[in-house]
């Protein structure tokens, strides 16, 4: 479909858990969705090495390998992939314009946006090349492969405090480092984490690079107000100082949150009638492969039977000639 307008049925935007589950679910309804992927398709499972909490696979599995999985699975039943971005987008009006960067303009009766949101990093080159070798953004996801090592948590926010908690579980030791005195977490939480007997703080502290070859072995640690450099040895680093929805092109086309989520009501409706939303792009609490995966699967089954009472008739076929 290089440089063609094209009219679907459906159209997903995202091909993470939540975008493949949709189309998998919209494929097995026979609306013929469209997958407009993302450069590059796949989400954060993408950077996730060792997947072991996705339920079917005892043995785990490699992030990478479960989007190829999921992604055959919906091709399977007739999905259509686009690898490309959307740049702009049109909800004012049926159908929808989703414009893509160089395969022309996707339009869609419905829409499932499914576009995720991306973990913010300290962007230090050492931190980038080891995420996924002790370096990590979810707690949740990986905090099983740390039992028995000494880590440490950057961030000052609830996300930082519960992250921390949670290693707890497996670490003998978890370190908070925070560039300030002061938190944003709340009281209780702050309070959990400073009577935790495993929990202690580095504060006015930054992580200058992160130690190790093939695995993290330690974090440089400059203080802000005194200007020492540290060596802390630890096994591992997670960053907990928030997500970034992939919310910037439906700025003034749907209802987005402060902080940028797209709102949802009744499940998986967002604010414009037609346009469903499903996974990280309106979740900021749990951001699991699995609950991205299950609103997915809502997401489409909204958009069918949504379809089902709005669908417009179709032009009558023109004429036969005598």
């Amino acid at each position: 479909m290089v440089g063609e307008d094209r009219a679907v049925r459906v159209a997903i935007l995202g091909s993470g858990p939540a975008g493949l589950t949709a189309a998998l679910y919209a494929a097995r309804a026979e609306l013929k969705p469209v997958v407009i992927s993302g450069v590059p398709p796949g989400g954060q499972l993408l950077i996730t090495t060792d997947v072991e909490n996705y339920p079917g696979f005892p043995e785990g599995i490699q992030g990478p390998e479960l989007v190829d999985r999921m992604r055959r699975q919906a091709a399977r039943f007739g999905a259509e992939f686009v690898d490309d971005n959307v740049t702009r987008v049109d909800l004012a009006k049926r159908p929808f314009v989703l414009e893509t960067g160089s395969r022309g303009a996707v339009r869609a009766e419905a829409v499932i946006v499914a576009t995720g949101a991306n973990a913010r990093w300290l962007d230090l080159p050492s931190e980038n090349r080891l995420k996924g070798h002790g370096v990590s953004a979810c707690a949740t996801c990986d905090g099983f492969f740390f039992k028995g090592k000494e880590l440490a948590v950057v961030g000052g926010g609830d996300t930082a405090m519960e992250e921390s908690l949670f290693l707890t579980n497996f670490a003998t030791h978890v370190t908070i480092i925070h560039r300030r005195d002061k938190f944003r977490a709340s009281s209780i939480m702050i309070e959990r984490a400073r009577s935790h007997p495993k929990v202690s703080f580095l504060l006015d502290s930054v992580v200058e690079e992160v130690l190790g070859r093939e695995t993290v072995e330690g974090l440089r640690v400059k203080n802000v107000r005194t200007g020492a450099v540290t060596d802390l040895q630890v096994g591992g680093l997670f960053v907990a100082i928030g997500h970034v929805p992939a919310t910037d092109v439906f700025r003034g086309a749907l209802e987005l949150d402060p902080e940028g989520y797209v709102t949802v009501h009744q499940g998986t409706r967002t604010s414009v009638e037609g346009v469903f939303a499903a996974g990280d792009v309106h979740d900021r609490r749990y951001r699991q492969a699995v609950s991205a995966a299950g609103s997915g699967c809502m997401a489409a089954i909204d958009a069918e039977r949504w379809l089902a009472e709005h669908e417009r008739p179709h032009a009558p076929p023109p004429p036969k000639s005598a």
